[in-house]
């Protein structure tokens, strides 16, 4: 009895592991354990992306069941021990027809969609607003065009500090070990928000795999994406270019919020508006030189002139 509950334990267990992969259907913007497709992430771009995944797997699928379908009934219909016996044959103008005319439909019917989900990808025209986006050895510099702020994001203190002192990083105090930064890249959801990127000194790239998409950003050349998130939360990236020593150490956080929580925190980053100088007052007109002081009366009519004595 207690080999057979044994038995069946061990048959559960080898059945939830055989079953997790299949969770890894429902996807979300960051990787899980057991994921075997890809992730649809968070923003209209990620969503053509795995549109296109998913119809050339589906292909692939159909495709393969049909070649190997079709190969294991010959290999079992027409096997030698039944007394079968192969043709004599080495070219059939009809099959080389039709087996080089149906993959040209296939690419072609596949490309189309394709062809414009990317022409999507690339179009930045009427956005909302502009980031600008420049990569430095080893960290980021943020500008949110016309609105007068920037800041710097780089990697947060204790990450920095575990992986200088040597530590062992534990996943429980760290769960976001290297992949922390000080300053986070706010932006607003069911926003198109255009992307300017650029370099000051190497070639590195920006990269946050939930919203669909990567850029070079390179010394000299200013390249463009743009992005639509649609869901509020914590998206994290890094930079995906060999960039020199410190490569691994510069992550990416976006956090995505709603709008009228982006206008709050953008307005809390602006810098004060200068005080306005006090008015001076206007200098007062200086009398003529031959005014009559105030303190003496002016000779009139009724008051003759004194006249000199003799």
């Amino acid at each position: 009895m207690t080999q057979v509950n044994g038995m069946w334990k061990r048959l559960v267990t080898a059945c939830s592991l055989l079953a997790m992969p299949a969770l890894a259907w429902a996807q979300s913007a960051d990787p899980k354990p057991w994921q075997l497709n890809m992730g649809k992430g968070v923003t209209a771009s990620s969503q053509h992306a795995y549109d296109a995944h998913m119809v050339a797997l589906w292909v692939c699928i159909v495709i393969g069941v049909i070649v190997f379908g079709a190969m294991g009934y010959a290999m079992f219909k027409f096997r030698k021990s039944k007394g079968a016996v192969a043709a004599q044959f080495s070219h059939n103008t009809t099959a080389e027809i039709i087996w080089t005319v149906i993959p040209v439909l296939i690419l072609v019917v596949m490309a189309w969609p394709a062809t414009a989900k990317l022409i999507a990808m690339y179009d930045t025209r009427n956005a909302e607003m502009t980031v600008k986006v420049t990569g430095y050895q080893w960290m980021w510099k943020y500008e949110y065009l016309g609105e007068d702020v920037a800041f710097t994001s780089r990697l947060d203190r204790e990450s920095d500090r575990i992986r200088q002192s040597g530590e062992k990083p534990d996943l429980a105090k760290n769960p976001h070990y290297l992949l922390d930064v000080d300053n986070q890249l706010v932006l607003p959801i069911d926003t198109k928000i255009r992307f300017v990127i650029t370099a000051d000194d190497v070639i590195h790239a920006w990269w946050v795999p939930a919203l669909g998409w990567k850029q070079d950003a390179i010394p000299g050349i200013v390249n463009e994406a743009w992005t639509d998130i649609k869901e509020p939360g914590i998206y994290r990236g890094q930079c995906a270019e060999l960039c020199g020593k410190d490569h691994g150490f510069m992550p990416i956080v976006v956090k995505a919020v709603p709008k009228a929580e982006f206008e709050q925190w953008l307005a809390s980053k602006k810098p004060a508006p200068a005080a306005e100088p006090a008015p001076v007052a206007a200098p007062a007109e200086a009398a003529p030189a031959d005014a009559v002081p105030a303190t003496e009366t002016a000779p009139t009519a009724e008051t003759p002139a004194p006249t000199a004595q003799g």
